[in-house]
């Protein structure tokens, strides 16, 4: 073997190796990705730099969705479920140095939580601005065009509106002329917050049964109930073992949500970190993703809103921003549905899907699509050209290019047109499209 073939192989397996970093790795290295949903998104900022618009072109539209930033849990009984168990236990002399410190803990930020739940926090603010910030950095040309419009919707929850109204404030700050449309309805509600209908309703019927077979499998509490109790045979007796651990583990995760040096993850080993991210990553795929076990139709429970963004970006004939804010379980299934990177993948051996399919990349607080649309510039000729940007960063589209990241709009609208269609036909009979 030459020297020139031997130095090939070292350098393809190396960097086999840095793409086939697995899930469990990617933890190890951060383990507050574990917290699926509740991963703040500050701690998984891109340091990628953006490609440079093409030659004779211009960004001159953005069409966007956005989930709201890092909130408390949203029912009251997350936190008190964890508190009332220890305090029994507490009672009755059964907890270990630990567990009286874990109690005195969640006893201090309990208060915290009071008429809270659901809300925005300072964290998820922070997120908001810096994205809206971002936003004005990365295509000027619209955001600081003069007069520019900018159209932003909110679903009716606060957190939602507070998020929206966050990212607005970095748009006037960087432009005074902005003329800034903020909206919030129920008539929104059907596009910006769509519900499970029709045969995606039908299809989630069965998935929590799944996800307990799983949540089953991988919770293992027997550790964390020795070093929280000391009496085993009470623990037996009196708490749901399994359940106690993903409540804290709830808790736990959540705490980035915060500013505060309180934190629960060191109860818990890397494994049993890593297996509890295994029960919600499997859990979101079945409910929102390109999932078999779910007859492959949960991505379309935003169609209304793909069709939102088509339709809106048919009508757009100068420089401006669309911008809608809502919620996780939005955003998930529409990168999916758009088929953002291998956010569509369907995986039939859900003990493999972390191989395949991770939650963290495509939904932290905050989590956001950006579809962005370039122009050729005044007296040049071309196609519309578009590229998207999940969180922040180029993301692959379901079609071909010869100039990644960006695609033909054309290309992208009648695929697009074409999926929505053919769901719409197969379904009809039991799907109430609006």
């Amino acid at each position: 073997m030459t020297k020139r073939l031997s130095l090939i192989l070292v350098f393809t397996v190396l960097s086999l190796s840095i793409i086939a970093q697995t899930a469990r790795e990617d933890i190890a290295a951060n383990k507050y990705l574990a917290a699926s949903n509740y991963l703040d998104y500050n701690r998984q900022l891109t340091t990628e730099t953006l490609t440079p618009t093409p030659k004779g072109y211009e960004p001159f539209y953005i069409t966007h969705y956005g989930r709201h930033g890092s909130r408390w849990l949203v029912g009251n009984e997350e936190y008190t479920r964890p508190l009332e168990v220890l305090k029994e236990a507490h009672q009755k002399g059964k907890l270990t140095t630990l567990g009286e410190e874990t109690l005195s803990k969640l006893e201090s930020f309990y208060p915290c939580t009071v008429n809270r739940v659901g809300d925005l926090t300072t964290v998820g603010e922070r997120q908001h601005h810096g994205i809206g910030k971002r936003m004005t950095e990365n295509f000027p040309e619209i955001f600081k065009s003069r007069n520019v419009r900018i159209d932003a919707r909110s679903t009716i929850v606060p957190r939602c509106i507070l998020s929206m109204m966050a990212e607005c404030e970095e748009f006037a700050a960087a432009n005074p002329t902005a003329i800034i449309h903020n909206d919030v309805s129920e008539s929104l509600q059907f596009y910006l917050n769509q519900p499970w209908d029709g045969i995606v309703k039908k299809a989630g019927e069965r998935t929590s049964e799944i996800l307990n077979e799983y949540r089953i499998k991988y919770t293992h509490p027997e550790r964390l109930m020795k070093s929280l109790f000391n009496e085993q045979q009470w623990v037996f007796n009196n708490i749901r073992a399994g359940s106690l651990m993903n409540q804290l583990f709830n808790v736990a995760t959540n705490m980035q949500s915060h500013d505060t040096e309180i934190e629960f993850l060191s109860l818990f080993t890397e494994e049993e970190i890593y297996d509890q991210w295994r029960i919600q990553n499997i859990g979101w795929y079945l409910n929102y993703a390109n999932a078999p076990q779910s007859k492959n139709v949960m991505t379309f429970s935003q169609r209304n809103l793909l069709k939102n963004i088509i339709e809106t970006a048919d009508t757009v004939s100068q420089t401006q921003a669309t911008l809608r804010f809502g919620h996780e379980v939005c955003v998930m299934p529409l990168a999916c549905l758009l088929e953002l990177n291998n956010s569509n993948a369907s995986v039939e051996n859900l003990d493999e899907l972390e191989q395949h399919w991770q939650n963290y990349k495509i939904y932290p607080m905050a989590c956001n699509i950006q579809i962005v649309f370039y122009r050729p510039k005044k007296g040049k000729a071309g196609d519309i050209l578009v590229k998207a940007l999940l969180n922040e960063r180029e993301a692959r589209m379901p079609v071909a290019t010869d100039m990644y990241p960006y695609y033909k709009w054309s290309d992208l609208r009648s695929y697009y047109l074409d999926k929505l269609s053919k769901f719409d036909e197969s379904y009809s009979n039991v799907c109430t499209c609006k």
